[in-house]
């Protein structure tokens, strides 16, 4: 279990540039098949995955305990389906950096200077996919998106930051019945991705609101 030490606006936080730098140097990990930034344990994590040409960029809320060679039931799924799709790699990414098991202790007020460092850790996944290649960004977080008010906003700057690169955005599995994507844990081995009009998802989020 990972429960937060206290809201993140409390901590140090490493820029996404910096941890990046620091990245890749301790004998933790083989740095040649995973990416990890920051490359060690804290109250946040901006990136986990693996190295490739092709990678599934999966989207959830906020990152739990994993780690390189240490992945949790969710990351092990995102491993299968991402294989099993075609993709030669695959790369966990979050909503929300902070850390926390449970999304319920996540931070009650958008800490922005958190997310404007995941934002730039988008924006350097998306830049490493080939020319010519549309990055494949995988909606993934069901219901949890409801948790926090924040978090929609969080998702509509990926999807700007996403525009830039012609990103096309893909779901597995059932859509709920309010419209959220499928979870990774208990999707099939064999389930394929499709095509998610994430436009219209966050259009019907914010409708539900007024």
């Amino acid at each position: 279990m990972h429960i937060p030490s206290c809201p993140s606006q409390e901590i140090d936080l490493i820029s996404f540039e910096e941890a990046l730098a620091r990245s890749g140097k301790g004998d933790d990990y083989d740095h040649d098949r995973w990416i990890y930034v920051p490359d060690f344990y804290t109250e946040y994590r901006y990136i986990l995955g693996t190295r490739g040409n092709n990678p599934l960029i999966c989207i959830g809320i906020n990152p739990s305990t994993a780690e390189p060679d240490h992945l949790d039931n969710t990351l092990k799924s995102v491993s299968r389906i991402a294989a099993g799709n075609g993709f030669d790699s695959f790369i966990m990414f979050n909503v929300y950096a902070q850390r926390a098991t449970s999304p319920d202790d996540m931070d009650r007020c958008c800490n922005e200077e958190l997310h404007r460092e995941n934002m730039k850790a988008f924006d350097y996944l998306l830049s490493r996919i080939p020319e010519g290649t549309r990055p494949a960004v995988w909606a993934a977080w069901g219901a949890i998106i409801e948790k926090r008010d924040y978090l929609p906003c969080c998702v509509e700057d990926m999807v700007s930051i996403g525009e830039r690169y012609r990103a096309r955005w893909l779901c597995a599995g059932k859509i709920s019945v309010k419209g959220h994507p499928h979870h990774p844990l208990y999707l099939r081995k064999d389930e394929k991705t499709v095509p998610f009009d994430i436009r219209h998802y966050l259009n019907v989020l914010e409708e539900r609101k007024k």
